[in-house]
């Protein structure tokens, strides 16, 4: 494949991405379902053509990675916090963590019966499929009212950072005994206070930076502290979420300490620039990590009815926990949010740092493929179902 070939079907991804927002803004089917018909029907051609590939397994993990970042990133920078939204944040939570909990026992379950494994494979197998993807959740909530996209962010990236402690948790701890508990809660203070000193260090360095490329700097140092937080098996998504957070509503602190050092005169301007650029590069690798995905699924297990009846019984368990959960504590609840529950880059990303010894052949990527593509084909329905919920605005065309 030559240079100018490579470069016309990236530049043409692209294209067809930001055709697949609009169309997604117009029909509320989530650009992501797009992207990963797009990349099947691509390794349908090349399989026809005989084309030789790169293997695109070697870099999926690092590129969901850093588009998992970006827009957990980009959906912190949008939100601003006052007391009055304490309750969206405690609601959001509890919904994350009490749904997670529900959906990785009955899921656990549900593993155990399909393959007779120990609890344990089954529970660290069952964790990947439990945690609602903030990557299409964040985009697809878009449309929602505000009080409701803002749950959706917070619930989703919360469920991403308890899916990503619960499973660290899982993988490090075959043995459950009190030091296992000892360590996660020494890991989570290290993390908070991680969290706290990176978002000081990170808005004073953009106050004091005066060559005009900075926010890929700080793009950089957020991604690196990130890597180095999970390298150790801290959550370190919480870093990402708390400094979007941070920026965004640093200049609402008053102690006059802090605004003489850290508050500048163009910090409104840089946070809508890096607001702007971190939602364009989360869409670019979005773009990129799920036609990829798509393109690495072998369609033909697909044929496999007992895969896509497994997946479809995963699937119903996902949604009647969700819709029970918000049924009886979100009395706010349009209708819309039971029906946002993806799994999608998270649970892939969880899926394949799975260790090897844990890996079960009947719960594979096909099976994983059938709930990440199920999950949204129903969020897609609910949403056009419910669509009187939906407030008429002008798509961003950035998610």
């Amino acid at each position: 494949m030559t240079t100018y070939t490579t470069l016309i079907i990236l530049s043409g991804l692209v294209i067809f991405s930001y055709l697949f927002d609009l169309v997604a803004s117009k029909t509320k089917l989530p650009s992501v379902l797009l992207l990963l018909i797009l990349g099947i029907g691509l390794r349908v051609l090349v399989d026809n053509l005989k084309i030789e590939t790169f293997d695109f397994l070697k870099i999926l993990p690092a590129l969901g990675t850093v588009g998992l970042i970006m827009i957990v990133f980009e959906g912190s920078l949008e939100l601003k916090y006052d007391r009055d939204k304490n309750k969206i944040i405690k609601g959001a939570f509890l919904s994350a963590l009490v749904i997670l909990v529900a959906s990785v026992s009955v899921i656990t379950f549900i593993i155990y019966e399909i393959t007779g494994r120990d609890l344990y494979t089954c529970f660290s197998n069952a964790i990947p499929f439990s945690v609602v993807s903030s990557a299409i959740a964040i985009p697809s909530a878009a449309a929602l009212s505000k009080k409701g996209k803002e749950f959706i962010i917070y619930e989703s990236s919360f469920s991403d950072i308890l899916g990503i402690i619960l499973f660290n948790f899982a993988i490090s701890n075959p043995h459950i005994s009190t030091s296992s508990f000892t360590g996660l809660g020494l890991n989570t203070i290290l993390i908070v206070v991680l969290s706290a000193i990176s978002c000081i260090v990170l808005l004073y360095i953009m106050g004091k930076i005066a060559h005009h490329i900075k926010f890929f700097l700080i793009i950089s140092i957020l991604i690196m502290v990130y890597a180095i937080g999970q390298s150790y098996h801290l959550s370190a998504l919480v870093l990402i979420l708390s400094f979007g957070l941070f920026l965004n509503n640093a200049d609402t602190i008053k102690y006059a300490w802090f605004r003489s050092k850290f508050i500048y005169k163009n910090l409104a301007t840089d946070l809508t620039q890096l607001h702007q650029l971190s939602a364009e590069s989360a869409f670019i690798l979005r773009t990129f990590f799920f036609v990829i995905f798509g393109f690495t699924m072998n369609i033909y297990q697909l044929n496999d009815q007992i895969v896509i009846v497994n997946g479809l019984i995963m699937l119903a368990s996902i949604f009647v926990i969700r819709v029970i959960y918000l049924k009886i504590f979100r009395r706010e609840n349009s209708g819309a949010e039971s029906f946002i529950a993806p799994r999608g880059l998270i649970s892939i990303l969880l899926y394949f740092n799975l260790p090897h010894a844990l890996k079960i052949p009947e719960i594979g990527t096909s099976f994983l493929f059938v709930v990440v593509l199920g999950s949204s084909l129903i969020m897609s329905v609910g949403l056009l179902l419910t669509k009187k919920y939906v407030r008429a605005e002008p798509y961003s065309g950035v998610h």
